[in-house]
């Protein structure tokens, strides 16, 4: 299929086939363009961004011309829309318009997904979506006593669109996509049932299209074009990574998980650079090196990483792209000109990132990027056996610094999360360790699937609220599998702990049986470990956890399939219920629950003590409940759901049935 422009009396349609993408006439122009005058303010990571365009001129004319259409204002050409096979280009030709909307056609009942990671909400419908990678905010619910405070605390509480990883790009029932390809500040917008819109911040605006006769092909299609994940390494999905950050006491700390039957197949210790505290919590020490604060944190630690790998148990680290000042790395960095400067001067440009400055470490400079991967990832960590880290942030580049190439803050601030995995992907290439060593983040942006091995959800509340809490985990998988993101995973536990909001036994025990469920299972101690909760808190925590690591564990064979579907065939491992039963429109806004492969249905509990749930089981072919062996026929079901049995069915023909039938014992074990 091609895209193709056909006119009319009163205007023209772009066409995918026989499908209406976008139509114009004199009564309703498809594209309306304005010049911008934007305000823009960051508080560690928290943008409000605001605009008040000026001169807007909504094009009622058109005339073919060679390769597309002109749009007129009155005898003035003002617009062009270019089109070749996949894609259509929108271009303001008057000077200073630099904001453009482009209203894509929408048909009644038509659902919309897509977006990046969307923690809130699956359907986009009836919703706007600013493209803008940032902190999500604490709360992230307007209405919340929470919400309001930490807005008042730096713009930090957020709402329902705001995510470490956008992306412009929207999928329809139709099984349709549009993907704008630029990097700039934009907004999909779904809130007029009469069409889909997309504002751009800029005079031109590429689309690329996408179509196919189903869900699963649409997805296969844009995994490809954003790149496709390597498969999981087998020891990442072989047992639990259990995150501690006691320094070297985490080492004993551990041997009671291993004690109490837990499936280890790593150990994540973020501090393994050094500490430091805030009013915050705990926060690491953004130096990353395994100098001083290291050796006295973790002694002799690639002794102790050497041990571990010995027993078959991995140990993973931290890093991300900022420098703390009063680090090791600082003056080395500054000399090697690494940083972003100010505008004003040649000084390094500083982040405030509560209570300690940090410089941005500058990837649009070929030579940095090298510096980074070869100097920190690889030599200070890969060298010394480290398989892998959490590669956080990539959401905080501010819009009034100087960039090496040039370039507009702007346009490059949603890259930079792209930018940050290619260094991290350029590390474990340089020593060979591509699918064996595995990073994982939570920003992202269009791009980022082809060197992101593996997203994680970002940083919870530890609570069970609609926007923040642990359901959001479920959304944020589902969202961005749609859009080429094969494995997603999440703190198990929950994260941000502040204002009084702490851990419960209920909260771990419901985490522990929806992380089994992911293609990595990973523990967090949040950013408040004193506080809160920890599965080494007491022996019945120890006990769930290490249940469902052998959960996790027994089905690694199964998980080893799913990674092969998502290399051969761009299919995420978690996958929303329409991906496979496309027919049944009503599971379009199903966001509570997923098929984990074709073959397992997972309903995880998301709400405080409840103790059932209402279970939607697709198809026409029976379900069976994994752990009473009942079988249960398509349709709407309320299931009892007692902690330590959350509704998980299989399908009794599926090829894996013998190891579906084998969780119980794994669990009971």
């Amino acid at each position: 299929m091609e895209l193709r422009l056909h006119a009319g009396i009163d205007g023209f349609d772009l066409r995918f086939g026989d499908r209406l993408v976008l139509r114009h006439t004199s009564s309703c122009p498809a594209v309306v363009m304005a010049r911008g005058n934007p305000e823009v303010q960051m508080v560690r990571g928290n943008f409000r961004i605001s605009d008040e365009p000026n001169g807007e001129i909504a094009p009622a004319g058109w005339r073919e011309s060679s390769g597309g259409m002109e749009l007129l204002d009155g005898d003035v050409i003002v617009a062009r829309l270019a089109v070749d096979a996949n894609a259509v280009t929108v271009s303001a030709l008057v000077p200073g318009y630099d904001r453009l909307r482009i209203r894509f056609h929408a048909e009644p009942g038509e659902c919309v997904w897509g977006g990046g990671e969307q923690m809130s909400y699956l359907a986009l419908n009836g919703r706007s979506f600013p493209i803008w990678t940032s902190e999500p905010g604490v709360g992230r619910d307007k209405s919340t006593e929470l919400t309001r405070r930490m807005d008042a605390e730096g713009m930090a509480g957020g709402d329902y669109w705001n995510t470490n990883y956008p992306q412009p790009t929207f999928l329809t029932s139709r099984w349709l996509a549009v993907h704008l390809d630029a990097s700039c500040y934009s907004v999909l917008d779904f809130t007029d049932p009469a069409f889909h819109a997309v504002d751009v911040w800029s005079g031109t605006a590429r689309f690329e299209v996408f179509g196919d006769d189903g869900p699963q092909g649409l997805v296969a299609q844009l995994s490809a074009r954003f790149g496709r994940q390597p498969e999981l390494p087998d020891w990442a999905i072989g047992g639990a990574i259990v995150g501690l950050k006691s320094g070297v006491t985490s080492f004993d700390r551990l041997e009671k998980f291993i004690e109490a039957g837990t499936a280890v197949s790593g150990l994540w210790c973020e501090d393994w650079a050094g500490v430091r505290e805030t009013s915050f919590g705990r926060r690491l020490f953004w130096d990353w090196h395994s100098g001083a604060r290291s050796a006295e944190r973790y002694p002799d630690l690639a002794a102790r990483i050497a041990a571990l790998d010995a027993r078959g148990i991995r140990f993973l680290a931290y890093a991300n792209p900022y420098i703390a000042v009063d680090g090791d790395l600082y003056d080395e960095a500054r000399a090697g000109g690494h940083f972003c400067l100010r505008t004003d001067s040649d000084e390094v440009y500083l982040v405030d990132f509560g209570e300690f400055d940090c410089g941005v470490v500058d990837f649009t400079r070929a030579e940095t990027r090298a510096w980074f991967a070869e100097r920190i990832l690889g030599r200070e960590m890969l060298d010394i056996g480290i398989s892998g880290w959490m590669a956080d942030f990539g959401e905080y580049l501010p819009t009034d610094l100087r960039l090496a190439d040039g370039s507009d803050p702007m346009e490059a601030h949603n890259l930079w999360p792209v930018l940050w995995a290619q260094v991290n992907a350029m590390a474990l290439e340089s020593r060979g360790k591509t699918g064996d060593a595995l990073f994982f983040m939570r920003a992202g942006f269009s791009g980022v699937q082809a060197h992101c091995p593996l997203l994680w959800a970002g940083d919870q509340s530890v609570d069970f609220t609609r926007h923040d809490g642990i359901g959001t985990v479920i959304t944020g998988a589902l969202s961005a599998g749609l859009v080429g993101n094969a494995y997603s995973h999440s703190d198990c536990g929950g994260y941000t702990s502040l204002h009084g909001n702490v851990r419960t036994a209920e909260l771990m025990q419901r985490w522990c049986e929806l992380a089994a469920f992911a293609p990595v299972m990973r523990s967090h101690e949040g950013n408040r470990p004193d506080d809160n909760l920890q599965y080494d808190s007491s022996a019945d925590l120890l006990a769930c956890f290490a249940r469902w690591s052998r959960v996790h564990a027994h089905l690694e064979p199964y998980v080893r399939h799913l990674c092969g579907e998502a290399c051969d065939f761009g299919l995420p491992a978690q996958r929303p219920l329409f991906l496979h039963y496309p027919q049944e429109t009503a599971l379009f806004t199903v966001q509570d629950q997923f098929l984990y492969g074709a073959d397992l249905l997972v309903a995880p509990v998301i709400e405080e003590e409840a103790v059932q749930r209402r279970v939607v089981l697709p198809g026409t072919e029976t379900w069976r409940h994994c752990w009473t062996g009942e079988d249960f026929a398509p349709g709407t079901h309320d299931i009892p759901a007692p902690i330590g049995q959350p509704p998980v069915f299989y399908r009794p023909d599926s090829a894996f049935a013998p190891l579906f039938e084998g969780l119980k014992g794994a669990l009971e074990a």
